[in-house]
This record gives structure tokens, C-alpha cells and sequence, in this order.
């Protein structure tokens, strides 16, 4: 039977973080947070992110055998300084993407990295800088349409049907989709649980 001290433990339900722990070769399990998010205060996006992530790992953390690593992001959209979060209706999601139409926006992933029974967490962050093109009204009502802009910050995963919006990106491909693999491996590596590459982005 496999250590779990050596299985990290992922705090979130998001399937884009779990496949993109498994290209990693992350050993882990998912133990979901049940942390509200809307009462975190934040005067910044990225505050509001690495609180959010804090918050997630502590509480799971809370609930593992004592000494198991556990991982917790939470990510963000933001554009002149408003959060963009998840959608709460279709009408809510093309508002969102008629605001990042034609602009620079900047996708934000905090990070926290626990190890239960000890008091000190683990905080970092990866921003990415997101171009869209300027969308056409019948692309909008075409990409409402599937159905895929719910659950989404923003509205949108770069790794769907709304990466055609995207124009071009600077900083990792990976944050955009939810969890920043190459600061994710440097930070597993620090606290001793591998070495593990970040997979290649898509050309």
C-alpha cells in the first residue's frame, strides 16, 4: 500500500486541475474545500486569489492525517482591476466577454501549499497576460450556445472553443487553464514530495 505522506492531496474539484496534476505525474488524491469564497475580502485580485487559496488549503489540511501535503489554487480574471468570477447566467457571461473583447486582460492563479498538523503555508502566484481579438456578435451567441462559459472565471477556458478568441498570451499557457504547472512543480519540489515537469504547451 502506496505512503499517502507521499500522495499530495488537491483541495479542488476542477477537472482541468486534476488532468493537468496527472500529465504532471503527480501521485494525488481530491479532497475538495468547502470554503465560501464570496466572503473573502480582498482590495486586489491577486490578494483575493492567494487568500482564496489560502483559505482552501487550511481547511482541507485540516481534515487529513497529519503530515499529508495538500495543494489549493484559485484563479482569477481581471480586467482594470474588477474580478471577473464564474458566471451566474448566460446574460452574466456575455457581459463578461463583451469586456474582454478586443482588450488585455490578466489571468491569476494563487497558490497554497499545506502540510497538515504544521501551522506554515506555502503562498505564490502566476499571472498571465491574455489578448482578445474583438468578438463578433454571432461568435458570442455561437460559443453561449455549447454551453461550455459555465463554471468558468471569465466565462471562458483557453483550453475549449474560446481559445479562438484568443489573440496571443505572455507568461504560461497552464495558469489560463487553472493551475500554473511549472510553479506547481517547483513548489512540490521544495517541500521534498518529487521532481515533476510541467507538460508542454499546445503549438
Amino acid at each position: 500500500m502506496a505512503d499517502p505522506h507521499s500522495t499530495l492531496v488537491l483541495a479542488s474539484g476542477s477537472p482541468r486541475r486534476r488532468e493537468l496534476l496527472e500529465r504532471m505525474g503527480v501521485p494525488f488524491e481530491v479532497i475538495p474545500s468547502t470554503v465560501d469564497e464570496s466572503i473573502i475580502p480582498a482590495d486586489h485580485p491577486r490578494t483575493f486569489a492567494l487568500r482564496a487559496a489560502y483559505a482552501k488549503a487550511a481547511d482541507v489540511a485540516a481534515r487529513v492525517e497529519e503530515g499529508r501535503l495538500v495543494l489549493a489554487a484559485d484563479t482569477v480574471v481581471t480586467l482594470d482591476g474588477l474580478l471577473f468570477g464564474k458566471p451566474s447566467s448566460d446574460s452574466d457571461a456575455r457581459r463578461m466577454l463583451m469586456r474582454l473583447s478586443g482588450r488585455t486582460h490578466d489571468v491569476i492563479t494563487g497558490l497554497a501549499l499545506a502540510r497538515a498538523g504544521h501551522a506554515d503555508i506555502s503562498l505564490d502566484s502566476s499571472t498571465t497576460a491574455v489578448v482578445f481579438k474583438a468578438l463578433a456578435v454571432h461568435e458570442l451567441d455561437h460559443y453561449l450556445a455549447n454551453g461550455e462559459h459555465h463554471d468558468k472565471a471569465g466565462a471562458y477556458g483557453i483550453q475549449g472553443k474560446a481559445g479562438a478568441f484568443v489573440e496571443r498570451l505572455e507568461g504560461d499557457y497552464f495558469n489560463v487553464m487553472g493551475l500554473p504547472c511549472g510553479l506547481v512543480a517547483r513548489m512540490l519540489a521544495s517541500a521534498g514530495l518529487g521532481e515533476f515537469s510541467a507538460p508542454a504547451p499546445p503549438r
